[in-house]
């Protein structure tokens, strides 16, 4: 069994996993693919809900065991991917998947699973608006808001490879933007 794939990406303070829990929010059709990651855990988050937190040891593991369908060391010694498991079990209750992840799973998403996923790449207005809306969320030192600025950069440049683009520059406006494409994409008996 399967189904669709909507995978959102964007550098990190760009806006995508608040678009993601809008649309997650309005479609009830949409499951959220949660993630595997060796970065701490934040105080406010959940294992198995945000994340699923594991030691690099166990990430290696997985790695070693072909579990997951894509995977990348995001940052020196700091692993994301996205389980095969994940995807398998949210298609078997008849869902479709959403992602929040980074540019370069998004990529390799839409690789493997090609007209049946939809990529929307989420952009800030500007790097300086970005630096702002990082340094305004409070959850990353200057030292990690600086890695992340150097890595959005690098990433903006992936901007080509996705079916969507949409500038972040105010929020209401990305989030309509961001479900005007998705109904097109879920409600449509075609694929992209």
């Amino acid at each position: 069994m399967s189904g669709k794939l909507i995978v959102i990406t964007a550098p990190s303070g760009a806006g995508k996993t608040t678009i993601a829990r809008h649309l997650l929010s309005v479609y009830p059709t949409l499951e959220f693919s949660v993630s595997a990651t060796t970065r701490a855990r934040r105080p406010e988050e959940v294992h198995g809900k945000d994340y699923y937190f594991l030691t690099e040891e166990q990430f290696r593991l997985r790695i070693a065991n072909n579990s997951f369908v894509e995977w990348e060391e995001v940052y020196k010694g700091t692993y994301y991917g996205t389980l095969k498991d994940e995807i398998e079990s949210i298609w078997k209750t008849g869902k479709d998947v959403l992602f929040d992840v980074d540019v370069k799973g998004a990529i390799n998403l839409k690789q493997q699973y090609t007209n049946k996923a939809l990529t929307l790449f989420i952009k800030p207005p500007s790097i300086e608006t970005l630096l702002e809306r990082l340094r305004n969320r409070a959850t990353d030192s200057l030292e990690k808001i600086e890695e992340r600025i150097a890595k959005a950069q690098q990433e903006l440049q992936y901007e080509p490879y996705f079916d969507v683009t949409i500038v972040n520059d105010s929020l209401p406006e990305a989030i309509r933007e961001a479900m005007a494409v998705s109904d097109k994409f879920l409600f449509s008996e075609n694929v992209l």
